[in-house]
């Protein structure tokens, strides 16, 4: 690449892009990529210094793109960093994390001690609630669990000791949509940090940032990754929350495969375009599905009729493949039998990927303040079904779960 050829790069990155730009060129600076479109996968433990006088200065230079040992990185994982960043607005710098959950942990870790109070959605992912039941209790902080749709609930949880509180939207499993920038607000009121998994929307579908949330978090697992072949976290924030995070992973000797970052940045090229197919065909299979006299109810936010369409429409610009729905009657036997007769889909945890997955759910058994089901108009509407759509034909997917209704009218 000459240096007119660079120059024009910077030059153009520093024009206002729309999200689709960005995402095609962040992350990729000349001094990391070289002549090639992507940055080299750098396996490397030890960095070298010229002489001894370079190594004394190694240590006062903490930031992606010094090079210093290879437990801070070097370019490849310098790159989705800083591609990550770009694409969060408001974000000063982001941290990487082996998994999304030991994003969760390391950010918990960062703004927690001793005597703490953290509040967490009561609908957040199980493993958030279990860290806050297990890691964090044995530290010695106190975990209180709310309802994300009960305002005056959520306020009465507050103390001088409460230091964070960790969202999540829409909920896990049954996909409720609370008012994000409010709660927000409220925390930071009460002396109190925010932290978001936005693992649903992303920073495309829901600038966290810009909204009022503190930290934001994903699990790059999921869309980022979008190939069903990689685990990977992160956590942006603004420059005084960033540098705490950093500086917390380097302490616990946090850092991810440049392998790994290789695959996740891969991923996030197209991750503009996989979550609009992802997004158009689940609306067009929530509407298909609300319309069978099977399904009780279909909990997905993008849906107009759906609980908490509101505020997704006012908050959000984008959604993704993920949601739920909920049976009219019948048995978990029977809402089983539905779930192994679907042939297009596969049978397993995560979401995100390039295929689609169903998995039975049944949120009563990690709720301690919201009820389940949602909309209990029958005995047996309980039983649920989340499915993640990938990126298959719509019409192939429906045609899929209708032959599966069969297999549940047959209990």
């Amino acid at each position: 690449m000459t240096l007119d050829t660079s120059k024009r790069l910077h030059e153009l990155s520093e024009v206002p892009q729309r999200p689709a730009t960005r995402i095609v060129g962040a992350g990729r600076r000349s001094e990391w990529t070289g002549p090639v479109v992507n940055p080299p996968v750098w396996r490397a433990s030890t960095h070298l210094y010229a002489d001894t006088a370079a190594l004394a200065q190694g240590p006062r230079t903490n930031e992606d793109g010094r090079f210093f040992y290879g437990r801070r990185g070097a370019p490849t994982q310098w790159a989705l960093a800083d591609a990550l960043t770009a694409i969060e607005p408001g974000a000063a710098g982001t941290v990487l994390y082996p998994s999304g959950l030991a994003a969760i942990a390391g950010v918990m870790l960062t703004l927690l001690r001793p005597g703490d109070v953290v509040l967490i959605s009561d609908n957040a992912y199980d493993p958030t609630r279990a860290t806050g039941t297990g890691l964090l209790t044995d530290f010695g902080i106190e975990p209180r669990f709310f309802d994300p749709l009960d305002r005056a609930g959520y306020e009465g949880l507050f103390c001088e000791r409460t230091r964070a509180v960790l969202l999540e939207a829409p909920g896990s499993l049954s996909m409720e949509m609370c008012d994000l920038p409010e709660l927000a607000r409220i925390a930071r009121e009460k002396g109190a940090i925010s932290v978001l998994d936005n693992t649903w929307a992303g920073p495309l579908g829901f600038p966290a940032l810009e909204r009022g949330i503190d930290i934001t978090l994903m699990a790059l697992t999921k869309h980022v990754g979008g190939h069903s072949d990689v685990m990977m976290g992160s956590a942006s924030a603004g420059p005084e929350l960033y540098a705490k995070l950093r500086q917390r992973a380097q302490q616990l000797g946090t850092v991810v495969s440049p392998d790994d970052a290789a695959l996740i940045l891969r991923g996030l090229r197209t991750l503009h375009l996989r979550l609009r197919h992802e997004a158009d065909s689940a609306l067009a299979i929530a509407q298909w599905l609300n319309d069978r006299p099977e399904v009780a109810q279909v909990l997905c936010p993008m849906l107009p009729d759906a609980p908490g369409h509101e505020i997704w429409s006012r908050d959000f610009s984008g959604g993704c493949g993920l949601f739920s729905f909920t049976f009219k009657g019948g048995t978990a036997a029977a809402r089983n039998r539905f779930v192994d007769a679907l042939t297009l889909f596969g049978i397993g945890y995560s979401w995100g990927g390039f295929e689609s997955l169903a998995i039975p759910i049944d949120p009563s058994t990690c709720r301690s303040r919201m009820a389940w089901p949602p909309q209990p108009n029958e005995a047996g509407d309980r039983h649920g079904v989340r499915l993640a759509i990938g990126l298959e034909d719509a019409g192939d997917l429906i045609a899929d779960i209708e032959q599966a209704l069969a297999a549940w009218r047959e209990g």
